[in-house]
């Protein structure tokens, strides 16, 4: 991510919506490299790793399916949990195109230098029916940003029930 950022010459990215699953991870490490580059940041109901913190520290996910190589919820699950907020249709073309996530990624420790020790312009919102990551972790989040503090009464995905109040969120950092 930080040689595509680097590739595009950007001088700065006005917002980076910091992403749920593996993508946490590799973001973090990202902004870790790019901190000047990439502010605010906004950690929509997604898992904050410290160094040496793996996915499942934090996220228990009692429905995975784990076979060899990726892990994720079963089908009907799916349906029920990540994407229970939309309409029906969309809930089911959701849950028709949903991939599993690479093993590793999930379940590696991350390795952050310096990610938390850095001053960062962040805000967390915290998905009140969701129970990943679990509200603790989202309160601890904040507390180690000394940031700002949203609550949305969504679900997992809040770009799917509230998009224009996740919107609003991201855009005033």
């Amino acid at each position: 991510m930080v040689a595509a950022i680097e590739w595009l010459g950007a001088a700065s990215f006005e917002h980076a919506l910091y992403p749920a699953g593996p993508g946490a991870t590799v973001l973090a490490r990202a902004l870790e490299r790019a901190n000047e580059r990439m502010t605010p940041v906004v950690f929509a109901d997604a898992p904050a790793l410290r160094d040496g913190e793996a996915l499942p520290d934090i996220v228990k996910r009692p429905t995975a399916v784990d076979p060899e190589l990726t892990t994720g919820p079963s089908p009907q699950n799916i349906r029920t949990r990540p994407f229970a907020d939309p309409n029906p249709a969309l809930r089911t073309w959701a849950a028709e195109r949903c991939t599993r996530h690479p093993i590793t990624a999930m379940t590696a420790p991350v390795t952050l230098d310096r990610y938390w020790d850095e001053p960062r312009n962040a805000s967390v919102v915290w998905c009140k029916r969701s129970a990943n990551p679990p509200a603790a972790h989202q309160r601890h989040t904040c507390e180690w940003l000394k940031r700002r503090w949203h609550e949305l009464y969504t679900g997992r995905y809040p770009m799917q029930s509230e998009p224009a109040t996740l919107a609003r969120l991201i855009a005033e950092g």
